[in-house]
């Protein structure tokens, strides 16, 4: 993993964290599709979010137009998926 997938939603998060796990349900309740990476299995992939977000807090969520969310609500990203029409 060095890079998001520019087509589609990529999520940065842990299993361990409430915030990511709250975002991973609203993205599958939604069925928007999206990359999924696990900063557990792959801990190298936290400076990838680090790079994108310019912080250590999670959720990173980076969308098809190269913006990102940290630790958004579920408005948050609603907005925007609604925005980017991907749902």
């Amino acid at each position: 993993m060095t890079q998001p997938d520019p087509s589609t939603v990529t999520m940065f998060g842990a299993a361990w964290c409430g915030d990511c796990r709250r975002t991973r349900k609203q993205l599958d309740e939604l069925g928007v599709e999206y990359t999924y990476v696990d900063l557990e299995a792959e801990p190298a992939a936290a400076e990838v979010a680090r790079d994108i977000s310019g912080r250590t807090n999670i959720p990173v969520v980076v969308y098809p137009d190269a913006s990102h969310h940290v630790e958004p609500s579920n408005a948050d990203v609603e907005a925007k998926l609604r925005e980017l029409a991907l749902i």
